[in-house]
């Protein structure tokens, strides 16, 4: 199956690695190293340059009890670097946003994807995705991000999820957005518990049955913290497990800090299932 993404397209049949570029000063994991335009170009081309097929850049933490930023700061943030990275790199440039006003300006500056972790739940979001014709990923929240820690409850997480999802691709598509320009993510560590988020991972190949390319994210998650013990900074080998779990299951897209690293697993598992 092929997507196109601003003018790249990808086979997503193939499992891919995005590179997490956070242009905030509070992320749970590097917030604050790239909120200078020079600093985030630079991350950009190390990221390019060790592997990552997307880069995903994001103006607002949605970390648990993440704070909101007003519009105008996210624009601030955002859009000088999607403009920088898209006119020099050979790279799609993803943008993690929930604003309509960021989605509609960042498509404009060649932007390939919008990866929403509201699901484009806000008011006029799946319009503009529908307007600006570039794939969206619609991602499974419980909650808010400030409160989405508090008490996660499902009857059963996997089906819970898979219903979430199916109707947001419902409301998408009653809005224009083409099926075809559909990603998902079961949203490891929104509104989940360490028991929901294995849940997820241990039954993730059936959310294949939605019929769409999975994007994952766990990268140095506080599941994986919860599960080794390890603080943020020491759960690389955790993440790698974790990635090579999610693409062994399907994946399309992983999503990740540690970009080289993640590049080498997905290498491994995809020679495995091309001699298999």
């Amino acid at each position: 199956m092929e997507m196109n993404f601003a003018g790249r397209v990808l086979d997503m049949s193939r499992c891919h690695v995005m590179g997490i570029l956070n242009i905030t000063p509070d992320s749970f994991s590097d917030g604050g190293q790239f909120n200078r335009p020079e600093a985030a170009l630079a991350r950009a081309r190390q990221m390019v340059s060790d592997g990552a097929a997307f880069i995903d850049v994001g103006g607002e933490s949605t970390r648990p009890g993440a704070s909101p930023v007003s519009l105008q700061e996210e624009l601030d943030r955002v859009c000088p670097v999607v403009e920088a990275i898209t006119a020099e790199l050979d790279v799609v440039v993803s943008v993690d946003t929930s604003a309509p006003e960021v989605m509609a300006q960042t498509a404009k500056l060649g932007a390939g994807l919008i990866n929403d972790v509201r699901a484009l739940q806000r008011k006029g979001a799946a319009e503009v995705v529908a307007k600006a014709a570039v794939p969206v990923c619609i991602m499974h929240i419980q909650g808010e991000p400030d409160t989405m820690q508090d008490r996660p409850d499902y009857r059963n997480v996997r089906r819970d999820v898979s219903s979430f999802l199916t109707e947001r691709m419902r409301v998408a598509g009653m809005a224009g957005v083409r099926p075809e320009n559909i990603l998902l993510d079961p949203g490891f560590g929104f509104g989940k518990s360490l028991e929901h988020n294995l849940q997820l991972l241990a039954t993730m190949e059936q959310f294949q049955l939605l019929g769409h390319p999975l994007l994952v994210g766990i990268s140095r998650k506080s599941m994986l913290g919860q599960i080794t013990g390890r603080d943020v900074s020491e759960r690389l080998p955790a993440s790698l497990a974790a990635a090579t779990i999610s693409a062994m299951k399907g994946a399309s897209i992983i999503r990740v800090h540690d970009v080289r690293e993640t590049v080498d697993a997905v290498k491994v598992v995809t020679a495995m299932r091309e001699a298999g």
